[in-house]
């Protein structure tokens, strides 16, 4: 995967220092803490998941291994939500 792309139908907005994703389809919201709403911006912005991870790491001083785990199970909890584009 080199970057992350939303469905059509998922809109996303700031909210309470993260971010919340609205699925137009089925009306659900979703709401990303701070950390999340970070490695979803970048991905969204072109990042490949190792970038996000190292980034990640480094901002808040996480072990590579740690930071690469929390990306990837953010990418696995869009994905299962249906949000994220085939």
């Amino acid at each position: 995967m080199s970057a992350l792309e939303l469905r059509p139908e998922v809109a996303t907005a700031p909210a309470d220092g993260g971010m919340v994703l609205l699925d137009e389809r089925s009306g659900r919201y979703y709401h990303l803490n701070g950390s999340g709403a970070e490695i979803t911006r970048m991905l969204l912005d072109g990042a490949d998941p190792g970038e996000a991870a190292r980034r990640l790491a480094e901002r808040y001083a996480l072990a590579p291994e740690r930071a690469a785990a929390d990306v990837d199970a953010l990418i696995s909890a869009l994905e299962g939500a249906g949000l994220v584009a085939p």
